[in-house]
C-alpha cells in the first residue's frame, strides 16, 4: 500500500500569490459561533471522503483512507458498485496528479451544503483550501463538480446511507466531547496565553486515517481554528484515563500551535541563539525531522509538547501528570527531539517561579535557561 506523507500538510494555510477570499465571517456567523466549539461529521464532506475512498487510488492507499472496521466495509458494500461513475474517475485522475488533491476536494467540502438533492453554495466558507505545501489551485473543485457530486449522491442513495449511520456518527461526536475535552483545553489555553480564538471546529470522518491537520481562518476580526481529525483512538489495551490522556495530547498539540506561535515570533532572535546548535536539539537521523529545518520550528515543536505537560500538571492528578510527562519525553525522543526532559524541566521551573504570569511572558527566562 502506498503511504501518504502528511508532514507538510500544515502548510495548508499558505496562500497562493493571488489569493482568493477563503471565508466570510459575517455578523450572523459570528453571533452563532463566537465562544463556541463543535464537532461535526458533515454530510457533504462525508460524501466526498466516501467518493475518494472508492477511487482506485483510495482503494490502494490505507494511509489516506482508514480501511479498518465495520464502517469501511459498509462503505464498500454500499458505494463500490458505483466506482465506475465518471466523477469517481475524475477524482482519481486528480489524485494521480497529486495526492494533495485529497485536501483540495475534502478541504473545500464546507463550501457547499445539501439543498434537497442538490448542492448550494455556503455563504460563509468560500474557498478555504487553496494551497498545500507548494501546490496551489485557483478554482474550487467542489464548485466545479457540484452537479456531478450531487448526481452521484442521488444515484448511490448517499442520503439513505448517511441517515442509517447517524447513531454511529453521534457516538463518535460524543466520544470527542468526553474523551478529549476540547472546551477544557481551550479555557486553559486562553487563561494562560494572551492569544484569543473565537471559535473551534472539528471536522471528523471515520475514513480519515493518516491525514489530519489544523488551519486558521481570520475574517472581520473573528478567528476560527479548524481541525480535520480522525475519530478518537480508544485502545482497549489502555485504561480509560490513559486513552483520555492520549487523545487529549493528540488534540492539544494541534491547537496549542496557535498560542505558542505568536510569542515565538516575538522572541525569534533569542530562539535562534538558544537553538543554534541543532545537534543538541535534533537527531537528524530520525525520519521526519527535515520538516523542522530551523531553530524556530524546532523550538515550537518542543514548546508545543512542553505546554501540554504544563496543562497535565494543572488538570490531572499527580500520577497521571507524571505518566503524561514520561510519555511525552519518550515520544519526542522517538521523533528525533532528544532533549525534551531538559526542556520540560526548564519550562516547569520558570512556570513555578512565576505562576501568575502568562506563558508568553515566560519565554525570555526559559530561553536564558536553555542557553546554559
Amino acid at each position: 500500500m502506498r503511504k501518504f506523507s502528511v508532514l507538510l500538510l500544515l502548510a495548508i494555510g499558505i496562500m497562493p500569490a493571488i489569493a482568493q477570499k477563503k471565508v466570510n465571517f459575517d455578523q450572523s456567523f459570528q453571533q452563532k459561533n463566537n465562544g463556541k466549539s463543535r464537532v461535526e461529521i458533515a454530510p457533504v464532506k462525508e460524501l466526498l471522503h466516501i467518493m475518494l475512498a472508492i477511487t482506485k487510488t483510495g482503494l490502494d492507499n490505507d494511509d489516506m483512507v482508514n480501511q479498518k472496521g465495520t464502517y469501511y466495509q459498509d462503505v464498500l458494500k454500499h458505494f463500490k458498485p458505483f466506482d465506475n461513475e465518471p466523477i469517481i474517475k475524475t477524482f482519481d485522475s486528480l489524485l494521480n496528479v497529486s495526492l494533495y488533491h485529497y485536501i483540495f476536494i475534502t478541504g473545500n467540502a464546507m463550501t457547499h451544503d445539501f439543498a434537497g438533492t442538490k448542492l448550494k453554495a455556503n455563504p460563509n466558507y468560500l474557498f478555504p483550501a487553496q494551497a498545500v505545501a507548494k501546490l496551489t489551485v485557483t478554482t474550487n473543485p467542489v464548485a466545479t463538480y457540484k452537479d456531478q457530486i450531487a448526481a452521484f449522491a442521488r444515484k448511490s442513495n448517499f442520503q439513505k446511507f448517511y441517515k442509517q449511520h447517524q447513531a454511529y456518527y453521534k457516538q463518535l461526536i460524543t466520544e470527542y466531547h468526553a474523551g478529549a475535552n476540547l472546551d477544557r483545553q481551550w479555557k486553559w489555553l486562553e487563561q494562560n496565553f494572551k492569544t484569543r480564538i473565537n471559535n473551534y471546529l472539528i471536522l471528523c470522518s471515520p475514513l480519515i486515517n493518516g491525514l489530519n491537520y489544523t488551519t486558521k481562518f481570520e475574517d472581520q476580526d473573528f478567528t476560527q481554528i479548524l481541525m480535520v481529525l480522525p475519530p478518537l483512538d480508544n485502545d482497549p489495551a489502555r485504561t480509560a484515563r490513559q486513552n483520555e490522556l492520549f487523545n487529549t495530547r493528540v488534540m492539544f498539540t494541534e491547537i496549542d500551535h496557535n498560542y505558542v506561535g505568536g510569542p515565538s515570533q516575538t522572541y525569534k532572535k533569542d530562539i535562534d541563539s538558544a537553538f543554534k546548535d541543532r545537534l543538541v536539539w535534533v537527531n537528524d537521523k530520525t525520519d521526519g525531522t527535515y520538516a523542522y529545518p530551523n531553530p524556530l520550528k524546532v523550538f515550537d515543536e518542543y514548546m508545543t509538547y512542553g505546554v501540554f505537560v504544563l496543562y497535565c500538571k494543572d488538570q490531572y492528578d499527580a500520577a497521571s501528570y507524571q505518566e503524561a510527562r514520561k510519555d511525552v519525553i519518550t515520544l519526542m525522543a522517538d521523533r528525533g527531539f532528544p532533549n525534551m526532559e531538559r526542556f520540560v524541566t526548564a519550562l516547569e521551573n520558570v512556570r513555578a517561579a512565576a505562576p501568575d504570569q502568562k506563558i508568553d511572558d515566560l519565554y525570555p527566562r526559559l530561553l536564558e535557561l536553555l542557553k546554559q
